[in-house]
Parts: C-alpha cells; sequence; structure tokens
C-alpha cells in the first residue's frame, strides 16, 4: 500500500513539474507532494522563471498577478489530475506563492471523512492563528487544523471575513484584496509565537482563501529538525 502511494505522488510530481515548465519556461527544482485524504499537497522549490527574477526588484506585486491569472486555468487542470490520481474527490483547490524563497504551494480538499489525531499544542496553535485573524479581520468561527505529516501543517478558518471586505469582492476588486491580504497575513504569522508552540522551525508559510464560501487555508511547512 505505502509502495502504491509513493508511486502515485511520484507520478503526480511529475505531472505538475511538467505542466509549470511547459507554462512558466521553468519547472521546479523539487516537488513535494503529500497525500492525506482529504488533502493533497505538492510543495514546490526552486521555482522562479528568469524573467519573474529580474521583475522581483521591484515588480514583485506583478509576478504574483500574472502567476494568478495563470492560475486561473492551471487550477482546474491540476485539480481534476490530483482527483484522478488519488481516488479523493477533491472539491477545492488551493494555492499560493513564497516569491522570496522561489516556493509554492498547491492543494486538493476533499470531504473530511475521519478525525485527525491531535499533536502537542493544536489548541495554542488554534489561539495564535484566532488572534492574528483578529489583528488582520476578525476571529474566525471555527479554527481547525490538521498535522497530515511531520512537516506539513494545514489550518483552517472559516468566517473571517469583514463587511468592507466583502464589498471589496462584490466590487470586483478580489485580486487587489488577495494580494494585501497575502502581505498582511503572512507578516503577522511571522511574528507569531507558532514557532515557539509548535517547537519547531516554519520554513514557509502559505495562504489562501475562498473567497465566496468565507474561509480560508493556512499551510504551514516545518522543519522538525530544529
Amino acid at each position: 500500500m505505502e509502495i502504491e502511494k509513493q508511486s502515485i505522488q511520484s507520478e503526480i510530481a511529475s505531472f505538475i513539474g511538467k505542466m509549470l515548465r511547459d507554462n512558466f519556461g521553468k519547472g521546479p527544482g523539487s516537488v513535494y507532494v503529500s497525500i492525506a485524504d482529504p488533502f493533497v499537497t505538492i510543495y514546490v522549490k526552486g521555482f522562479l522563471s528568469p524573467m519573474e527574477r529580474v521583475l522581483m526588484g521591484n515588480q514583485k506585486k506583478q509576478v504574483e498577478k500574472t502567476r494568478d491569472l495563470l492560475m486561473e486555468s492551471l487550477g482546474n487542470e491540476m485539480k481534476a489530475y490530483m482527483k484522478s490520481a488519488t481516488d479523493i474527490d477533491i472539491e477545492e483547490f488551493y494555492y499560493d506563492w513564497s516569491l522570496e524563497d522561489q516556493s509554492g504551494i498547491f492543494m486538493g480538499v476533499g470531504p473530511l471523512k475521519t478525525e485527525f489525531p491531535s499533536y502537542m499544542g493544536q489548541n495554542l496553535v488554534h489561539d495564535e492563528i484566532a488572534h492574528m485573524s483578529k489583528l488582520a479581520e476578525k476571529s474566525p468561527d471555527v479554527v481547525e487544523s490538521f498535522l497530515i505529516n511531520s512537516r506539513t501543517l494545514i489550518i483552517r478558518r472559516d468566517e473571517i471575513l469583514v463587511q468592507i471586505e466583502k464589498e471589496f469582492i462584490s466590487s470586483g476588486y478580489e485580486e487587489i484584496l488577495r494580494l494585501t491580504k497575502r502581505s498582511l497575513e503572512k507578516r503577522l504569522l511571522s511574528e507569531s509565537r507558532l514557532e515557539s508552540i509548535l517547537n519547531v522551525e516554519i520554513a514557509d508559510v502559505f495562504i489562501d482563501w475562498d473567497f465566496d464560501s468565507d474561509k480560508s487555508y493556512v499551510v504551514l511547512i516545518l522543519n522538525p529538525n530544529k
């Protein structure tokens, strides 16, 4: 069973690497796939094209906007491939970039059918995430988290948007809101106590939103050998 899972992970990694290379002109240096029903995460490193490298000097927002535009079409293809490769009924798709670190995350989410075991410091993590959310917008109605392996912690928040943000979305400013919230929430998370609570180094932080459903996922890439 574990051999089959590793084979599926390798297939997904190969598919995603080729897709990014075909569409961005350069593929990632490495691709790490994790499967833990209902989650499929794809963590890429060493991913920045030569043109993006030039633009990163003073036009970082333009790089983000261009990638987001490409992901509008690529996201559905990635989601469909995850579903067919894993037999998980992928219903939602999220992604984010850490351009300075040349890394990124793609995540498919299906219906939650089983409970994940708790982990050390889980309630404190939820408190810290709620506090960060309150500083950025408002405390979420629900915070859940799932440690899918020693290096990947997934945190879900529900009902976090304030009324002014909903007005921005309905007025067609979703992209501006997304870019602004990415920057703000990542800064707040970098100032949080999460590393000391988890007793690990946080190597990467990714955040994305489903504005229509008013939910968000945070993915923390951990380095347990702190």
